[in-house]
C-alpha cells in the first residue's frame, strides 16, 4: 500500500480524525502564545509550566480526578500568582524559575509520599495525540478562539506591552491586570498542549511559529497572521508525514517547525524597522 492510501486509511479512524482537528484548532491559537512568550522575553515559562503541569498531573492521579484538567487548572493558578512578583520584565524570568523549582520539588514528593504511578504522570509529559478526547479539543477551541479574539480586541494594549512595559506603563495600559491575563492564557495553552505533543515538545505548537514569524512579519498583527499560518502548515504537513511513514507525531512536528523557522531566519533581513526594533517610527503610537 502506498504512503497516501496509508494515510486516507488511517484518516477514516476517529482517533486519528481527533489528533488532526486537535493539531488544527491548536494552530489557531497557540501560536499566538508564542507571540506573546517572545513579546514578554519569558522563554522559562514553557518549562516552569510544564513542571507546574507534572504538579498538577500528580494531584490529579492521587485524587482520582482527570490528570490533564487538574493540570490546566494547576497552571492558570500558577500564571495568575506569578504575576504579582513580577513587577519589572526582568522580574518575570525570576518568578518562572522559582515557579519552576517549587512545582517540581512538591511534584516529585507529592508522587513518593502517596506511591502513585510515577511513569503514569510522566507519560503524559510526552504526549499522546491519538489519545485527544473531546474535553481536549473543547480547551483547545476555546483557546483558537479567545487568543486571537484577545489580539483584535487589545491590540493597542498588546502592542504596546509587548514591545516596551515601561512604553506602555506610560501609556496608561493597565499593564498588571494585562499581564496577569497573558499568562493565564499561556499557562493554560502550555497545559492544553500536554495531550497533543507533550510538555516537553510544546515549543513545535508555540514557540517556533512565532520565532519565524517574528523574522516574516513587521507588525504586531502580521506577526501574529504569519504564526498562525505557519502552525497550520506545520501541523497539517507534520502530521500527515508521521502518519504517512509511520513516525512519532510530537518529533516530526518540532523538525517541521525547527526547519520552517531555520528557513524564515536565512531570508535575508529586511531593513525596514520591525515591530521589536527601537526606532521612533515602529513604536506603536497610543492614540
Amino acid at each position: 500500500m502506498s504512503a497516501f492510501g496509508q494515510v486516507g486509511d488511517l484518516l477514516q479512524l476517529v482517533p486519528v480524525q481527533r489528533a488532526g482537528a486537535g493539531l488544527l484548532l491548536a494552530a489557531m491559537g497557540l501560536p499566538v502564545v508564542g507571540v506573546i512568550i517572545v513579546g514578554l522575553d519569558i522563554m522559562p515559562v514553557r518549562f516552569a509550566m510544564m513542571h507546574v503541569a507534572l504538579l498538577g498531573i500528580a494531584v490529579g492521579q492521587l485524587l482520582g480526578l482527570d490528570p490533564v484538567l487538574c493540570a490546566l487548572v494547576a497552571c492558570a493558578l500558577a500564571g495568575a500568582g506569578v504575576a504579582p512578583l513580577a513587577r519589572t520584565a526582568d522580574g518575570l524570568s525570576g518568578a518562572m524559575g522559582l515557579l519552576m523549582s517549587l512545582a517540581i520539588a512538591a511534584a516529585l514528593l507529592m508522587l513518593a509520599l502517596s506511591g502513585v504511578n510515577a511513569n503514569g504522570a510522566f507519560a503524559l509529559l510526552w504526549g499522546s495525540i491519538l489519545a485527544v478526547r473531546p474535553v481536549d479539543l473543547a480547551v483547545l477551541g476555546a483557546l483558537a478562539v479567545a487568543l486571537p479574539a484577545l489580539f483584535v480586541w487589545r491590540r493597542r494594549e498588546l502592542s504596546l506591552l509587548l514591545h516596551d512595559r515601561e512604553l506602555a506603563l506610560c501609556s496608561g495600559v493597565a499593564v498588571q491586570r494585562l499581564t496577569v491575563l497573558l499568562l493565564v492564557l499561556v499557562a493554560v495553552a502550555v497545559a492544553g498542549a500536554i495531550r497533543l505533543t507533550g510538555a516537553l515538545l510544546v515549543d513545535a505548537l508555540t514557540l517556533l511559529p512565532a520565532l519565524a514569524a517574528r523574522r516574516l512579519g513587521r507588525s504586531l498583527v502580521s506577526i501574529t497572521l504569519w504564526a498562525i499560518g505557519i502552525g497550520l502548515v506545520v501541523n497539517v504537513v507534520g502530521f500527515l508525514a508521521s502518519l504517512a511513514w509511520d513516525l512519532p507525531p510530537g518529533p516530526v512536528l518540532v523538525l517541521t517547525a525547527g526547519a520552517v523557522a531555520l528557513a524564515a531566519h536565512l531570508i535575508p533581513e529586511r531593513r525596514t524597522p520591525s515591530w521589536r526594533e527601537p526606532a521612533s517610527s515602529s513604536v506603536p503610537s497610543p492614540h
